[in-house]
């Protein structure tokens, strides 16, 4: 059942569907605002739990909104600076609180939107074909945080100007919510790995459809790409079918595993073990390390005799104190499976050289690397036949 919000506007009580993609719980009190509302004023508003519904010029919200940033940052700053000697996964724990903090704070600043996702306010841009990409059709009005509104905007021009990726020398084109591959490192462990076999490959867990894609690429005649998510479904379908691979690359919606086997698996999950808070995290905090656990564990029943299961992960969750080289090697070998090779890299992005960022250390020591996985016998051989 759609959940409402209620407000009291003019004297009137008013009522409007509630949409949040990040599973906000919708507000309890809400206050109309407008280009009179001060930034001291809404941020000791949504300190204290009540929302802003903005009725004033599209442009100014931005502006307040922002500003409502800096006191919040600010705020934070001076919270991280007393972390002195905790330990990482201490410090990694707060950073994550106050990110939740500075979402939900931002998140009380709301706007209303007409039938089709229209916004009727002074200098406000058309944000229909943003939100149409996002959320769907929109047949009724609904109320939603002008913070998602910029987070689907900005997803709108990520997905119509794409992303270079050097190793397919074309683009990729991510959808809202799916995680866009801007880590080349990663996608240069795929590219440069001896390939094991070039008659049929897995990719797990497929996003964008970016490894598939590489994979594609480099020769493999026929690869799966598989997601459970129904937006990576439509996002990776999208790109196979741009770079002109619809021919080599299949894309099914499953979890994990197609029902067959082949003899390269290759799966890029979720690199920190840490609940997610808005759907695009999913890419990034695996809860319990359950899709890296899934994946090692029901491998073997996937993998050809001779095959290789490859596992790209950053050891950033070493660094932090959250998962430990031991478990990592323990549950590789309880699968049944053995480590063949492992290529590293080292990263890349700006981060590893933010030394004002307090997990810079773990940051700038971090590895990623390309787990090349076999069998460690034959007594579970496949008894799924193979084929795409």
């Amino acid at each position: 059942m759609p959940t409402t919000i209620n407000w009291v506007e003019d004297g009137a009580s008013m009522t409007a569907l509630w949409r949040s993609e990040s599973v906000a719980a919708p507000p309890t009190r809400i206050v109309i605002a407008d280009d009179k509302t001060t930034a001291d004023a809404a941020y000791r508003l949504a300190c204290e739990g009540t929302a802003l519904l903005w009725r004033g010029d599209f442009q100014n919200a931005r502006q307040l909104m922002l500003a409502m940033a800096r006191r919040i940052d600010k705020q934070a700053a001076r919270r991280m600076d007393e972390v002195g000697t905790l330990m990482p996964q201490a410090i990694f724990h707060r950073g994550r609180q106050q990110q939740a903090r500075r979402a939900r704070l931002l998140g009380m600043l709301l706007l209303q939107f007409n039938v089709g996702h229209q916004l009727s306010l002074r200098r406000a841009p058309d944000v229909r074909a943003a939100c149409t990409e996002a959320f769907g059709a929109s047949p009724e009005p609904y109320v939603m945080s002008l913070r998602e509104l910029l987070g689907a905007i900005g997803a709108h021009e990520w997905r119509k100007n794409g992303v270079k990726v050097v190793a397919l020398g074309k683009k990729i084109h991510p959808h809202y919510g799916v995680f866009a591959p801007v880590r080349n490192e990663y996608l240069d462990l795929v590219t440069n790995a001896p390939l094991p076999s070039k008659t049929l490959a897995f990719d797990i867990g497929t996003g964008t459809g970016v490894l598939a894609a590489i994979l594609a690429r480099r020769g493999v005649t026929s690869v799966v790409a598989t997601d459970l998510d129904a937006r990576a479904i439509a996002c990776a379908q999208e790109n196979i079918e741009r770079l002109g691979m619809k021919n080599q690359v299949t894309v099914l919606q499953t979890d994990l595993f197609p029902p067959y086997c082949a003899p390269l698996i290759v799966c890029n999950p979720p690199w920190l073990p840490a609940l997610p808070s808005s759907r695009l995290e999913h890419a990034v905090y695996d809860p319990d390390s359950r899709m890296l656990r899934g994946f090692l564990s029901g491998l073997v029943d996937h993998l050809e005799v001779d095959g290789e299961g490859w596992l790209i992960l950053s050891d950033l969750a070493e660094h932090f104190g959250l998962r430990s080289r031991d478990e990592l090697l323990a549950w590789i070998s309880e699968a049944d499976l053995q480590v063949i090779d492992r290529i590293d890299t080292l990263p890349k992005h700006p981060r590893t050289r933010d030394a004002s960022d307090p997990l810079h250390a773990a940051r700038a020591a971090e590895i990623t690397s390309l787990w090349r996985l076999g069998r460690s016998s034959v007594r579970r051989a496949c008894a799924r036949k193979s084929g795409a």
